[in-house]
């Protein structure tokens, strides 16, 4: 008699099945409404198809769409398949090569026939006609095992070069699959080679819930010295709320665009003379200086002395550290003599002395903490500085003032004991907490465990991320409130690191603040202090930002606010404007009376008509327009226009001064 299966439910019960069952039994045998809804299983853990048969005895979790992070997940990889078979449906020929998921949808590099132009804008509506072709004839997903021959004789044959390459590198002896888009061999089935899992079939889909948005020049393996393709961008959701939902999200992005506004409101520019770098105008460098005052403020109260370091140094400085090893190819490096064409890269040694413009303040900061001879009574030591680095990104990756290749970190570095670990990242915490809340941010706090490659040994790695648990804890917030999450391997390969996830006005979610803790920098870089037992110990260094750069921070600002900045961080805090031009003269009174009461002000004398000059300021976000004609230069009043608001207000001029001063004292000193 042949022994059944116990596949073990979540809800603790267990389900006898023959030998050769699938989840999508066990979902019958539950009943046919979860039949009918399961599209995915987790067995042992593992994500897999619905008709991948058991293997013997397995705890099972059936997937149904309201597992919504799991769903979207095989969503879109069932999307981005689906989009590689209608571009090969409609130009045979073509040649496909990878399509993974992405947070909002789904890609697929393909490369076109020789006897047309490469794939562009023009094409998607057909292929988006033919993705829905393909989802509404429910077209079984099927999943093979191949060996690594099959996949080379297979792809060689249809001239499929990429996938053929590809396959020659796959590990022999493993097992490798395929998923057919149909039954297998008949006609009109499509077969691409993938892990999967994948949906039991094309139906399971919404053609509804999609949206092709944009191609894209993409290399092989992301190599510019390889062939070029087409990427072919979409998006997918569950449901067609879901697809529309997102669709107003991006437009209500585009208008928030910090590119555009900084257009619109007179903040900076880029150019290509500087490709990375940010030309900052007068109106947008005020933004800057106040958030600078800001931080100033907020460091000099938690105990940070600011310092200053060199922009350039030794390569053998970034060697130690460890940076050149790991960070080489996005630092910029200046050798001391021009290296012959045929050199690969700088020689750490010899005649000729290898300079790096500086990626990071660390191991500056670890080379002022080591000036003289530190006792275990001077730390902590907290070293903050307003530091500008240089990051050598892709061109391609370059973005706005969010991704740029100059910047300024409002960075610092505590080095202190081991037992003062928690105690100063506890405190970091709420540092962070209340700039956050200045600017109106709420956050999510995700603790960055350690990678695969890293520096360091186990127990170092097993302490310093236990510290950061019970910071998090000692400040009360590891709980759901705010968003506690654990990131398996995504640490720095020299520290785990806490991360502070800020969610703006339309959903966003964005990466800003860190703090790491460090104890291989100090041990490489040899940094020590005189311990109450007389010798010599090492520091843990931890490395914080709160901004992360400022021009990312001030890039999120704009798009959060969509440009009404709050009043204290407007460039232009107020504009004077007379409806005639014979009380010009009570215009310049008002607004320098504003300015000595310490507010940005202008006076805007044109000879337009007051419509105009009011539409005029409101498109640049100027928080407050004060209209005066000649019954106010009588009365010695203004007429207050407040950005948003449909109504002017009047008031008497102290009773504006009053109100602007209050509007534009920061929030840290309006508690003082």
């Amino acid at each position: 008699m042949t022994e059944l299966l116990k596949i073990s439910l979540p809800d603790g019960t267990v389900r006898e099945m023959e030998p050769g069952s699938t989840p999508a039994d066990v979902a019958a045998a539950i009943g046919p409404g979860l039949a009918k809804a399961a599209i995915a299983a987790r067995v042992n853990g593992e994500l897999r198809d619905l008709t991948r048969p058991f293997e013997g005895d397995a705890e099972l979790a059936l997937v149904t769409s309201r597992d919504e992070a799991e769903a979207l997940e095989l969503a879109r990889h069932d999307y981005a398949h689906v989009l590689a078979e209608a571009v090969q449906a409609l130009w045979p020929g073509t040649q496909i090569t990878f399509g993974p998921a992405t947070d909002d949808g789904f890609y697929y590099d393909v490369k076109a026939p020789d006897s047309r132009d490469p794939f562009g804008m023009d094409d998607l509506p057909a292929i988006e006609d033919k993705m829905r072709e393909i989802i509404r004839a429910d077209k079984p997903l099927v999943r093979e095992a191949w060996s690594r021959q099959q996949l080379i004789e297979k792809w060689q044959a249809e001239g499929e070069t990429f996938k053929a390459e590809w396959a020659q590198e796959l590990p022999e002896g493993e097992e490798l699959t395929v998923y057919w888009s149909g039954n297998p061999n008949e006609a009109g089935s499509w077969l691409d080679m993938c892990r999967g899992p994948h949906l039991p079939s094309t139906g399971r889909l919404d053609p509804d819930a999609f949206k092709l948005m944009r191609v894209a020049g993409a290399y092989w393996r992301g190599d510019q010295k390889n062939a070029q393709l087409t990427r072919i961008y979409g998006t997918g959701w569950l449901n067609k709320k879901q697809l529309n939902a997102h669709l107003t999200r991006l437009e209500e992005a585009a208008k928030r665009d910090h590119r555009k506004l900084g257009r619109e409101m007179d903040l900076f520019h880029l150019q290509e003379e500087a490709h990375g770098s940010v030309f900052w105008h007068p109106n947008g460098y005020k933004i800057w200086r106040e958030l600078e005052a800001y931080m100033r403020r907020k460091m000099d109260g938690a105990g940070y002395q600011e310092v200053k370091t060199p922009q350039v140094m030794d390569a053998r400085q970034w060697e130690q550290s460890g940076h050149w090893g790991k960070y080489r190819e996005n630092m910029f490096v200046i050798p001391d003599e021009v290296p012959n064409t045929e050199d690969e890269g700088p020689v750490i040694s010899g005649k000729a002395d290898w300079m790096a413009l500086k990626p990071m303040n660390c191991p500056a900061h670890v080379l002022i903490f080591k000036q003289g001879i530190t006792s275990y009574r001077d730390l902590p030591i907290r070293l903050g500085e307003m530091g500008c680095c240089h990051r050598n990104e892709p061109h391609g990756a370059l973005h706005g003032l969010m991704r740029v290749r100059q910047f300024t970190q409002d960075d610092a570095h505590i080095f202190c004991t081991e037992k003062q670990v928690v105690e100063e990242v506890r405190s970091f915490i709420e540092l962070a907490d209340s700039v956050y809340k200045d600017f109106g941010f709420t956050y999510a706090i995700k603790l960055a465990l350690r990678p695969d490659q890293r520096f360091g040994s186990d127990a170092d790695w097993d302490k310093a991320e236990q510290e950061m648990r019970d910071a998090v804890a000692e400040a009360g917030m590891a709980n759901d409130d705010y968003g506690w999450e654990e990131l398996p391997g995504e640490g720095a390969f020299y520290a785990p690191k806490l991360e502070w996830h800020l969610t703006d006005a339309i959903g966003r979610t964005w990466q800003v603040g860190t703090i790491q803790g460090d104890r291989v920098l100090p041990e490489r870089l040899d940094a020590s202090y005189i311990g109450e037992d007389g010798d010599r110990h090492r520091p843990v260094m931890l490395h914080r930002a709160i901004f992360g750069s400022y021009e990312r921070f001030i890039g999120i600002l704009i798009e959060h606010f969509a440009g009404r900045l709050p009043v204290w961080l407007a460039p232009v805090q107020a504009v004077v404007a007379p409806i005639v031009s014979d009380v010009d003269g009570y215009a310049n009174e008002v607004a320098a009376k504003l300015e000595a009461a310490g507010i940005r002000v202008d006076t805007d004398l044109r000879n337009e008509k007051i419509n105009y000059k009011i539409r005029e300021h409101s498109l640049a976000k100027v928080p407050h327009i004060l209209v005066v004609g000649k019954r106010e230069a009588e009365e010695g009043s203004v007429a207050v226009r407040t950005l948003g608001e449909q109504h002017q207000k009047m008031m008497s001029l102290d009773e504006a001064i009053a109100m602007l001063t209050d509007a534009a004292t920061p929030p840290d000193l309006r508690r003082k």
